[in-house]
């Protein structure tokens, strides 16, 4: 399994190739953050503004982005900056000061999710998110178990990482978690995916409990965006949610990539998949490149890990974190990005099919609304160096994409939600000139 950071990534025995201001740059750069430092494509970039589905070099270069979902209503999106600017003129402080900014925000977010799910503790990374999601899923069934798949990342902190496969370079998982294959319908096919995978989850929560690990909790990203993006058909996912909640388990929704309108028809991943989850995470994109993140659950379940822990975050819900969380949700519904991400991502996915024709090696494009997948293989294998190779293309051709799944093999789309069709139309040119261009040159689709 390739290592999340590892795809794409510059490596620094390449610096030598670069021009000498670049070369420069990137060794300054290891120099000071050692080996913790991770740069894209093999010619880094030295990106210095964005809008909109734009980002612009130093010598004012404009790169589609099709890449980053932290902004997701688009770079610098002047009513969020706006929003932002104003409270930080005014205030920003820890949250145990009444603040109506921070609970209207908090009112509004937990209107467009389940009843059941009322208490909103907030954050200011899904790291953190998913790390409080897993004490309040211990404190509530007293087990450790943890179930996520075989490719998943889920953040960065030590308990998170330890649910994070995809993030592991060598070793093993902790004894308290187990994995399961992603819900694949290429490989099961469709019509037996939602039962295959809820075996899965039913083999693992057994191999936990004859192991002595009280299971705990399924811990998913509803589009497997790491795993290499699986979106359908939607409602796979509620039969494997059933079987965890039957166990005495908790399901809890990483909505960290899927959610904000990502997918499209729903404001959340889950909700495609008509299940109800007991624990719901966030971060990256509610605030537009402002860090913020939230869990939100029952009060029962949050009630009893106060009475015995109880969480403090200095910055997590701040007036000024709040501000650029309610524009964003402003935007969302003042601009129709659900409308858009539903439109443009089929306006998308049509065109990508259309490539796979022309190219064999396009095994499947997947993925629902503005996050889509397009998975790469030569003759019947994975085939990580040319998608490596076709991200390197495409980011001479001016478009940034990213990859995903176990070998590294997926390409991965996912621009902001405001991307157009004209947008979209120039990325499926760019693949389409960036496929020819790695064929003609000798990539081994094979390899």
């Amino acid at each position: 399994m390739r290592q999340i950071l590892s795809l794409n990534a510059f490596n620094l025995a390449d610096a030598a190739r670069l021009d000498s201001h670049a070369a420069a740059q990137v060794r300054r750069r290891a120099g000071l953050f050692g080996a913790a430092s991770v740069l894209f494509y093999d010619q880094p970039l030295q990106i210095v503004r964005g809008e909109g589905c734009w980002l612009y070099d130093a010598d004012n270069v404009a790169y589609l982005d099709a890449y980053n979902n932290v902004p997701s209503v688009g770079h610098c999106h002047p009513q969020v900056v706006q929003a932002v600017a104003r409270q930080m003129g005014l205030l920003n402080t820890h949250s145990r000061y009444l603040c109506e900014g921070v609970e209207t925000y908090a009112e509004n977010l937990l209107s467009t999710l389940p009843p059941a799910l009322s208490n909103i503790t907030f954050t200011c990374t899904g790291s953190e998110s998913n790390d409080l999601a897993l004490r309040l899923a211990q404190n509530a069934t007293g087990g450790t178990g943890i179930i996520v798949t075989d490719c998943a990342y889920h953040g960065n902190t030590s308990s998170v990482a330890q649910v994070s496969p995809s993030a592991l370079k060598q070793g093993q998982l902790s004894s308290h978690v187990r994995t399961v294959p992603a819900p694949s319908a290429l490989t099961v096919g469709a019509d037996r995916l939602s039962a295959h995978f809820a075996g899965l989850v039913e083999d693992a929560i057994l191999d936990l409990q004859n192991r002595g690990i009280k299971f705990a909790a399924l811990l998913v990203d509803s589009i497997f965006s790491s795993d290499g993006i699986f979106a359908d058909p939607p409602g796979f996912l509620s039969d494997a949610v059933a079987v965890a909640q039957r166990a005495g388990g908790l399901f809890i929704a990483d909505e960290v990539q899927p959610g904000f309108g990502r997918t499209g028809a729903t404001l959340w991943g889950f909700q495609r998949h008509a299940v109800e989850p007991d624990i719901v995470t966030m971060g990256k994109p509610m605030g537009n490149g402002y860090p913020i993140g939230a869990v939100v659950t029952r009060p029962q379940i949050l009630t009893a890990f106060c009475e015995t822990i109880g969480y403090f975050n200095t910055f997590g819900g701040t007036a000024v974190a709040a501000a650029a969380g309610q524009a964003v949700l402003d935007v969302i519904a003042g601009d129709g990005l659900m409308d858009n991400a539903t439109q443009v991502g089929a306006h998308l996915r049509h065109g990508l099919a259309a490539l796979a024709l022309q190219y064999p090696l396009i095994r499947e494009v997947r993925g629902a609304g503005l996050y889509v997948g397009v998975d790469l293989a030569g003759q019947g294998r994975p085939a990580p160096v040319l998608a490596r190779t076709v991200i390197n293309f495409m980011r001479e051709r001016r478009v940034l994409i990213g990859a995903a799944g176990r070998d590294g093999d997926v390409l991965k789309i996912r621009p902001p939600l405001c991307f157009s069709i004209q947008q979209a139309d120039r990325l499926i040119e760019a693949l389409d000139d960036s496929l020819r261009a790695a064929l003609s040159n000798g990539a081994d689709p094979a390899e």
